[in-house]
């Protein structure tokens, strides 16, 4: 096929490629790369937990109630972890936090491969993610700082295909790890990460709008909080953004359950189970590309949110209530997580650039992250109430489509930032 573009057309098109390769290339796309394979190798370690609720629930003898509750309990206080570390990363450094999380939080991941009761894996499992998870606003935080302006929205965003990366890996090693030699041992994985530490010490920096907002500071004698965010100039945009994140993140949340739904309802087995969940984050990393490119180059970030929450909530819809063949619920599925998580491209580098850098990383932990756990916890929880009252389609229903369409109306509340003031 030959390309029928006006050769101007095409001309600019290169020129802009160009521009933009000229822009990033050297340390910005080091960065992107480090931050990107951070967040990869997080959702990875997450993925294994979400993967086996059915066997963890069968061995320690919970109730679907308690297995909610229990969910909703580890990511709550995950969630107060995350948010005081996105502090200390204002604090004492971007590069610091991501090299003590890659350090750290796999080796409490590997732990529940020996853990013996209920108490004893939730402790690490709280442990475990909470750690990891900080690398999320940390690692978001660091490619928005250290990417030119005009472009910034775009790496950031792609940069959360991170997300459905770490799971679609899992899905594809998981299934022959627990095939052979049992779903404990699938928890060994995170070893295999523990390398990335040695990266983020070895070809990372911490990046001058952090530094320059540390000298700042300490020239000033300010100290940050999470309190500071509650300031007046800050205070509406924190609770907006605050609620329209977890409302976005307590469908995803819900979701976590897709697979227990896949088995204990539709009575798949594991390997399908967790192989349609893996193929449709893969296909779904497509969405969050899509979603950069859009609200960097075509629509405004908020508007491609907006957009993104609504398409996924359709998808959602027609998957619970028209789909129940394997294939067709693939691709619905995939369709769904195209727009649903890929509307997490934008959310992040939207929140960012609603605050100034001496604020930021604690602002994106608080309003991104923490919203983001407790959203997590609370979707489940809700869920497994549901499931009892009305059946697992209506609870996804009311616990998944419902927040997520909620969540696009939120978003509208906030305007727009002008992506040449960040700083």
């Amino acid at each position: 096929m030959t390309n029928t573009a006006p050769p101007s057309q095409r001309s600019g098109a290169r020129a802009e490629a160009k521009a933009f390769w000229h822009s990033i290339k050297g340390y910005p796309v080091r960065v992107f790369l480090i931050c990107l394979l951070g967040l990869t190798i997080m959702n990875l370690d997450h993925s294994l937990f979400a993967f086996v609720l059915t066997e963890i629930m069968e061995e320690f003898n919970w109730s679907i109630i308690e297995r909610g509750w229990y969910i909703a309990i580890t990511f709550v206080i995950a969630g107060v972890i995350v948010s005081q570390l996105g502090v200390l990363a204002d604090h004492l450094g971007r590069k610091a936090i991501i090299f003590w999380s890659a350090l750290v939080a796999p080796l409490f991941v590997v732990a529940l491969v020996w853990a013996p009761n209920t108490l004893i894996l939730l402790f690490f499992r709280t442990l475990g993610f909470g750690t990891a998870a900080v690398q999320s606003p940390v690692n978001s935080t660091v490619v928005i700082e250290e990417t030119p302006p005009l472009y910034r929205g775009l790496t950031s965003g792609i940069l959360q295909i991170g997300y459905p990366l770490g799971f679609f890996i899992a899905s594809l090693i998981v299934p022959f790890i627990y095939v052979s030699f049992g779903w404990r041992y699938i928890f060994l994985l995170p070893l295999v990460g523990l390398p990335y530490a040695w990266l983020v010490w070895k070809f990372l920096r911490e990046p001058p709008a952090w530094q320059s907002a540390k000298a700042k500071r300490d020239k000033d004698g300010t100290t940050i909080n999470t309190l500071a965010l509650f300031q007046k100039k800050y205070r509406y945009k924190t609770i907006v953004l605050f609620g329209g994140v977890f409302l976005q993140v307590f469908a995803y949340g819900a979701t976590l359950m897709l697979t227990a739904y896949f088995r204990e309802a539709r009575g798949w087995e594991a390997r399908e189970a967790i192989q349609i969940v893996g193929l449709s984050y893969g296909i779904g990393a497509l969405g969050y590309i899509l979603a950069a490119i859009v609200g960097e180059f075509v629509i405004r970030r908020r508007d491609t949110i907006v957009l993104w929450c609504w398409a996924g909530a359709l998808a959602f819809y027609v998957m619970l209530w028209w789909v129940e063949e394997y294939w067709a619920t693939a691709v619905i599925f995939s369709i769904m997580t195209f727009f649903f998580y890929g509307s997490t491209a934008v959310i992040f580098t939207f929140l960012a650039e609603n605050f100034p850098a001496e604020i930021r990383a604690t602002a994106v932990s608080f309003s991104g992250s923490f919203a983001v756990n407790l959203g997590i916890a609370l979707g489940p929880l809700a869920l497994s109430y549901m499931i009892n009252y009305s059946g697992w389609i209506w609870a996804f229903t009311v616990c998944g489509v419902l927040p997520l369409f909620l969540a696009g109306i939120v978003f509208l509340w906030v305007k727009p930032v002008p992506r040449e003031t960040l700083q």
